[in-house]
């Protein structure tokens, strides 16, 4: 019977988890909401599927937000500041079509995925871009986080 109980309570431990994210160091997630509306000519471009735009930081997220039409109304928006190191001179990516390219060390980003594109061969842990929330609504896009 305590056999039992412990093997029960065990399960009961195991079975208990974290969300599996690993927090990047390197950002702070700050809140806001930000609307764009794609009948105005600087987010228009996110009316064609596999477009993609940058909205500023002073806007959104901590050195702006990239988002792309990802197809069938769903929208993907990251942050544009480069997850692998604190923000500085270089970290804000630069933008080239559906890539997202950090110029401090040439890293490169599929804004259809958040993930690295050329992750170093090495031990070392590498973060893939920071999501943020985005919605389809009315003609535009809500990107909050």
């Amino acid at each position: 019977m305590i056999s039992r109980l412990s093997i029960l309570i065990l399960l009961i431990f195991t079975a208990c988890s974290n969300d599996g994210t690993n927090r990047n160091p390197y950002l702070q997630e700050i809140g806001f909401r930000f609307e764009a509306n794609l009948n105005l000519p600087s987010y228009s471009p996110l009316t064609n599927t596999g477009s993609a735009v940058y909205i500023q930081s002073d806007l959104a997220g901590t050195r702006g937000v990239f988002v792309i039409n990802a197809g069938f109304d769903q929208f993907r928006a990251f942050e544009a500041s480069c997850p692998n190191h604190a923000p500085n001179d270089c970290s804000t990516m630069e933008l080239d079509g559906q890539i997202a390219t950090c110029s401090c060390e040439d890293y490169q980003y599929s804004l259809f995925t958040g993930q690295l594109l050329n992750r170093p061969d090495d031990e070392n842990r590498y973060y893939d871009m920071l999501e943020y929330n985005a919605s389809y609504s009315g003609g535009s896009v809500i990107i909050s986080n």
